[in-house]
């Protein structure tokens, strides 16, 4: 790895989506946004609903949605291990918006039953941030 790179991999059950030599990333955390470059400590950390912005040449080349999971900095580069993933630019406002009304009335019926609230607010959750990324490209 060149010591002025991070070695960037975003993955998902299904596939690899972004693997490589980057500058700079920034992912939505748990705890809130923060930034990998060259030489970060080691760190593990959840990540919430969010867009992860991967940077060259000082501007931010891809833009990635990811709907949760985990991320991890190490001595041999930075993962994010993603429960769902797409590009930004691929996010269609059609899905959204029935993935939308469907975490939305998921959430209505959860609650009348009293059962599975939890999880229906999670998908709700992710259904909104995916509304905000959508929006934001």
């Amino acid at each position: 790895m060149a010591e002025d790179k991070v070695s960037f991999e975003l993955v998902t059950p299904e596939q690899v989506l972004a693997s490589g030599e980057v500058d700079m990333v920034v992912v939505p955390g748990g705890d809130g946004d923060f930034g990998v470059l060259p030489g970060h400590a080691p760190l593990l950390s959840t990540l919430r609903p969010g867009i992860v912005n991967v940077y060259e040449n000082d501007k931010v080349s891809r833009r990635l949605f990811v709907a949760g999971g985990f991320a991890e900095v190490s001595e041999g580069g930075f993962t994010v291990l993603a429960d769902e993933a797409v590009a930004v630019e691929d996010i269609e406002a059609a899905v959204v918006a029935e993935r939308l009304s469907a975490a939305q009335e998921a959430l209505t019926k959860a609650r009348e039953a009293e059962e599975g609230v939890a999880a229906a607010e999670a998908e709700l959750l992710v259904a909104e941030a995916l509304s905000q990324a959508a929006g934001a490209h």
